[in-house]
């Protein structure tokens, strides 16, 4: 382990040596300096961590390292062969501008007939308020009394938002997660349409109303699921320490806010009580107390635990490991195929099945 280019394993090792070779010391002030150096090495275990090599979040690791991708070498942007995304005509326009030929400008002493057009299509957007104003009639008889048309259901105000503003308002809020005074400047800027942080509070808790019977089929669905992926994470609400539980599958995401992290709050959340699938999570022991499924592990976490027993504590086997697990069938079949040897992907499973034979027939860790 080396912090700033100091080599802290070696420099521990020496200091202990030397207070190994000191003699006159009291057991006292010997057991002390003992406690010391331990101190100091489990200090320095604690600042080394990152989001690479433990649970530490990347929002708390500002230095990160935010891929394991090695460089290609290769120029940026797309590369041969690769199916971009790119305008394409549409067949119903929004807007047709005819653009004519100028006649004064053609040559003297011929006929010209149309015989087609040539199109262009430009892609934009129209940013613009549209306000809708409903004028119910009135009608009124020989004696006085008056009649007027209903206004449709959804239209209970003199002057109220309309349903496209508190969608847009909700995505801007819950998706794309700009603040509330940044989806005001937005609405003012753009739109020139006012709005609240009442107004906005009230469009998300009426979406999260309408959403229960959605919320209630994710449930079911990922109940259901063969395979679903737990996890947790710290967020406050409110100054106040809560934890986002999230259950999903490559199809169906739920999440939970939860003032507790372990199974009362798995348990409210409605999935992994009556789960009997595969379940993915990160070896969080609350995770096993649901026994009718099948836990499996994450290997993103395999990989942190191995990354730092390799850096910090210089543990070969965890390197290999790593490299084991970053091995699949698809990568191995490429590899042959770019090195022109002949073989199947089945024969490149049964290689990284040899590779963890090789690991587990190998000397015990150390």
């Amino acid at each position: 382990m080396k912090l700033d280019n100091i080599d802290i394993e070696a420099t521990l090792a020496k200091a202990r040596k030397l207070l190994k070779e000191e003699e006159g010391l009291s057991p006292a002030v010997h057991a002390t300096m003992e406690m010391l150096l331990m101190l100091v090495a489990l200090l320095l275990n604690r600042v080394t961590l990152n989001s690479k090599n433990s649970s530490k979040p990347p929002s708390s690791d500002p230095n990160r390292v935010k891929s394991r991708r090695k460089p290609s070498g290769k120029p940026s942007g797309g590369q041969p062969g690769h199916v971009g995304t790119t305008l394409k005509k549409v067949d119903d326009p929004d807007d047709i501008r005819v653009l004519k030929v100028d006649r004064r400008r053609l040559p003297k002493g011929h006929r010209y007939t149309e015989v087609g057009f040539e199109t262009r299509q430009v892609f934009d957007i129209d940013i613009r308020r549209v306000v809708t104003e409903y004028q119910a009639q009135v009608l009124e008889d020989e004696q006085g009394r008056r009649f007027v048309a209903p206004f449709p259901d959804e239209v209970d105000h003199a002057v109220q938002y309309g349903h496209r503003v508190k969608a847009h308002a909700v995505y801007l809020s819950q998706y794309q997660l700009l603040p509330y005074k940044r989806i005001q400047e937005y609405f003012a800027d753009q739109l020139q349409i006012p709005l609240s942080e009442g107004s906005l509070f009230n469009f998300n808790r009426q979406a999260f109303e309408q959403l229960a019977e959605f919320e209630q089929i994710t449930r079911q669905h990922l109940e259901q699921a063969d395979v679903c992926h737990a996890d947790e994470t710290g967020i406050n609400i409110d100054s106040q320490r809560h934890w986002l539980h999230c259950a999903s599958n490559e199809s169906w995401t739920l999440y939970l806010a939860h003032r507790k992290r372990g199974t009362e709050a798995m348990d409210a959340m409605g999935v992994l009580p009556r789960y009997q699938g595969i379940l993915c999570h990160d070896h969080w022991k609350p995770y096993y107390t649901y026994t009718d499924c099948t836990h499996a592990l994450c290997n993103a976490h395999h990989l942190r635990e191995l990354t730092r027993a390799w850096e910090q504590e210089g543990q070969q086997w965890a390197k290999e490991m790593e490299d084991l697990l970053l091995i699949n069938p698809a990568t191995i079949y490429i590899a042959f195929r770019a090195s022109g040897r002949r073989r199947n992907k089945a024969q490149c499973a049964g290689k990284g099945h040899s590779l963890a034979k090789r690991w587990n027939a190998g000397p015990a860790p150390a």
